[in-house]
């Protein structure tokens, strides 16, 4: 087995191999290290490295594997890399801004304390965008993220880095966050499983714990490891009022899903849909029907309008909590992340109040609709993927020849984050003609996580995803 065949080997796949001594984590360890020093000058996914203390870390696992009785975490020795937002008590974090460039926090965040409990080695931080507020990863202190696929577009945002690295084979989990797709605008563009949990399920930092579009979440290379990594994040805790008792564990082998009825529909009654990305669905509608579920169009009764009442929402909570940085850091800030604040000083309450009847009419017309379908199906995001170096207040982005909001106009995923109690994961559905992947949102009922793991992992079963050299990113 080759070096760069460690770097994609299965998570689950290696937590086997490590327990019965045919693969030690240095191994692993020592090709991941070796594979980021080799592309990152080009892919940019990481921002603080750890990878002397990595391998340190990954020997010590190696020790505790030959040790028998030993208390193995469910991550043991596996390279995880953890967002640059959450915290680590005594490593620094950014969150891509120069208003955090010499922070380093007295804590560690729930969802990182976990991963750590677990036996997760972070051997580095992953790249985001200026505070997470955009679905692309380019920022002053960090520069551009770059997808592995094609390096002249991103890997989406604002969870990009975890999803460059993914792909790249310099990780094998990572986390990420999403507060209006940040988990799977990424895994579309990149080609991976990315989890939005029912909001509750998994911890977070307060005071974003308590914004119901916030949710924290996996990124993996396949349906399996997705889980597994959920597992370990998810749970109530004792920080996080908003965290939901009993711990739900997914299963990590799930039966078919013949006899399912899926509803799907192709633009929400929202976006304009680039033709390739529909093409792509339709492919895995048709992958869907042949595993025996009943797939048919459905009217959510949405309109445009729905937009603004998202931005309303995200600029009363998110933009308002940015724009305490204005004082101060005004001249600091990325244009994106000084807009997004500027917006947020001025939004009113009433505004936000009805963002909240925008939200409760759309589950009016979701809901039924669930209780008639196992799940909703659509796009993850509307267009494959805007440029690498992208800037929402600068440029324009067209879709089959018309211009579309710049900001949510190609992100089909924060609808979702509004109706924040359906779990929601994107798989890969294939790749547009630039080469960038593309992705289908599984929309489950409330809290029936399980659901949208089985449909996914019956299309995983069908077309895996980075199987072999051919399903890799030629970098």
């Amino acid at each position: 087995m080759s070096d760069l065949d460690l770097c994609y080997m299965p998570a689950h796949e290696a937590l086997r191999r490590f327990k019965d001594r045919s693969l030690s984590p240095v191994d692993v360890m020592k090709a991941v290290i070796e594979r980021a020093e080799e592309v990152e000058p080009t892919i940019n996914a990481f921002t603080f490295k750890y990878f002397d203390e990595a391998m340190d870390k990954a020997i010590k696992a190696e020790d505790k594997y030959g040790q028998t009785g030993a208390q193995l975490g469910a991550l043991e020795g596996l390279p995880v890399g953890i967002k640059d937002e959450g915290f680590i008590k005594g490593q620094p974090t950014s969150n891509a801004s120069l208003t955090m460039k010499d922070f380093v926090p007295d804590y560690t965040s729930p969802v990182n304390q976990r991963v750590l409990d677990a036996g997760g080695i972070v051997h580095a931080r992953t790249a985001t965008p200026e505070f997470s507020c955009a679905g692309y990863t380019n920022s002053r202190m960090w520069g551009v993220t770059r997808n592995p696929w094609n390096p002249e577009f991103t890997p989406g945002g604002s969870s990009g880095g975890s999803a460059a690295s993914l792909s790249a084979g310099t990780s094998l989990l990572a986390t990420g966050s999403d507060i209006g797709g940040s988990v799977r605008i990424p895994a579309s563009t990149t080609g991976l499983a990315g989890f939005k949990p029912p909001y509750g399920r998994n911890p977070d930092d307060g005071p974003l714990n308590l914004d119901f579009y916030c949710h924290t979440g996996p990124l993996a290379r396949n349906v399996k490891d997705c889980a597994i990594l959920q597992n370990v994040m998810c749970g109530p805790h004792p920080h996080d009022i908003a965290t939901i008792r009993p711990k739900y564990e997914l299963p990590l082998t799930y039966e078919g899903i013949d006899g399912w009825k899926i509803a799907y529909s192709p633009d929400l009654g929202v976006f304009e849909v680039d033709n390739e990305v529909r093409a792509n669905t339709e492919a895995a509608l048709e992958t869907l029907r042949s595993l025996g579920a009943t797939v048919e169009e459905v009217d959510l009764g949405w309109d445009i309008d729905i937009l603004s009442a998202l931005m309303d929402y995200l600029n009363h909570i998110f933009g308002a909590m940015l724009s305490s940085t204005l004082e101060e850091h005004a001249d600091d800030l990325t244009d994106y992340a000084r807009y997004f604040a500027e917006i947020g000083r001025d939004s009113t309450s009433t505004e936000f109040v009805n963002s909240l009847q925008v939200a409760h009419d759309m589950y009016k017309t979701l809901g039924p609709i669930l209780e008639d379908y196992n799940l909703l199906v659509c796009p993850t995001t509307a267009l494959p993927a805007v440029a690498a170096d992208f800037n929402q207040v600068r440029d324009k982005v067209v879709i089959n020849g018309n211009e579309v909001n710049s900001m949510l106009g190609w992100c089909m995923t924060t609808p979702f984050n509004a109706l924040s109690r359906c779990p929601v994961l994107s798989v890969p559905t294939g790749r547009a003609s630039n080469n960038v992947p593309t992705g289908l949102q599984l929309v489950g009922r409330t809290f029936c996580d399980s659901d949208v793991f089985q449909v996914a992992a019956a299309m995983e079963a069908v077309n895996p995803w980075f199987a072999s050299a051919d399903n890799r990113p030629p970098l």
